[in-house]
């Protein structure tokens, strides 16, 4: 994967502090051996700007936005655009490279769709290794940005990054989006559809597979057992405390904190894949009880942030079949975009891997072991 093109896109703010289908017989996408180096095919990309309407946005002047970047199969020859994270004097992450507003591929055929939910405080374009590489096994994935949870708005709420329920609703709205959209409503195959999500994208997993969460057992977790890094205020917002605190009684907010054990699955979503999924202590046995869906569990074997014994691995032992592979030299944050140089210098934290990591191979062998979980269960 080229850091360089004659044509590059620059999305997003200075520092993404990211913690960043109908058809019978329609034929699957095909997920063939390849080298690892190897180029991966040119994919469309298109950005869209879908709302929610039967939610408010939390400054309660608008419905709430889902700004999604899009991915799909596409018969377009040409240079593909360099999309970066970052200003644009300045690029910290190397999203992927993708032809912008190139049509999707004509033909019959009728594509998985795949949502894709970013951790928290990242971004939709944080996971286009992955939605670039699904699209070019023949997917059609979409991934939203996480309204008051993401970098790629101009401020984080306090809201945004506690009630982390709301992101599964963020997907289901997704998905209903996408297949209402003239683009894609008539190529998407409503019998395969997918999700698969990072870090707290992977609590979003188990969320919209049907565990449910119990605010309880994580505030006894965090009583006995405190780990800072999921306990406390995330980097990528310190003030998170005393922003929480000066919210008060707000109504929406203490209506959402009720709805917090609710189920949220989703039944247009047949299978799940979780990467480094976090807030295991969210979820007893009996909230997991529920998930009868595939569930396929990806951790590296050096993740500090969400520790795989007590969230990853915690998961896999407890939702039927679910599957658990560990990824030898992957950091939490080795899930991420891969750095530029300036990435490095300004937010080592994000871009700093184990010794002898490759962050670009270990993102392709994911993505195809993502693609091959899809296909293997459709």
């Amino acid at each position: 994967m080229s850091t360089h093109s004659p044509a590059g896109v620059t999305v997003g703010a200075a520092a993404m502090l990211a913690s960043l289908l109908c058809c019978g017989n329609q034929p699957k996408p095909a997920v063939a051996a390849r080298h690892p180096d190897a180029p991966l095919p040119a994919v469309g990309m298109v950005f869209r700007r879908y709302v929610d309407t039967t939610r408010r946005n939390w400054d309660e002047d608008g419905w709430r936005p889902l700004t999604t970047a899009i991915w799909y199969p596409t018969s377009t020859n040409g240079t593909p655009d360099t999309i970066w994270i970052g200003a644009p004097n300045r690029h910290e992450f190397m999203s992927g490279t993708a032809l912008m507003g190139a049509p999707l591929d004509s033909g019959p055929t009728r594509h998985p769709l795949i949502v894709l939910s970013h951790g928290t405080g990242g971004s939709a374009l944080q996971l286009m290794w992955l939605g670039q590489q699904l699209a070019a096994h023949g997917f059609i994935v979409a991934a939203v940005n996480h309204h008051g949870n993401t970098g790629a708005e101009p401020k984080a709420t306090p809201q945004g990054f506690v009630l982390w329920w709301e992101r599964a609703r963020d997907m289901s709205a997704v998905i209903s989006a996408v297949l209402a959209d003239s683009a894609f409503r008539n190529r998407i195959d409503t019998t395969r559809i997918g999700a698969a999500g990072f870090s707290l994208g992977g609590y979003t997993m188990i969320e919209l597979a049907g565990g449910r969460t119990d605010l309880g057992a994580f505030a006894e977790q965090c009583r006995s057992k405190p780990n800072p890094t999921l306990c406390d205020a995330p980097p990528e917002y310190p003030k998170l405390l005393a922003d929480l605190a000066a919210l008060g009684r707000n109504q929406r907010f203490v209506t959402s904190l009720a709805r917090s054990g609710d189920s949220y699955r989703d039944r247009r979503i047949k299978a799940v894949f979780a990467i480094a999924p976090a807030q295991g202590g969210a979820f007893t046995a009996a909230g997991l009880s529920d998930i009868h869906i595939p569930v396929s569990i990806v951790v590296g074997d050096s993740d500090l942030i969400a520790p795989a014994a007590s969230n990853a691995a915690y998961f896999a032992a407890r939702i039927a079949g679910a599957t658990l592979q560990t990824i030898p030299l992957a950091g939490h944050y080795t899930f991420l975009s891969p750095c530029t140089a300036n990435g490095v210098e300004d937010i080592p934290l994000l871009c700093h891997d184990p010794a002898g990591a490759n962050r670009i191979s270990i993102h392709r062998q994911v993505a195809d072991s993502a693609a091959a979980f899809f296909d293997r269960h459709w």
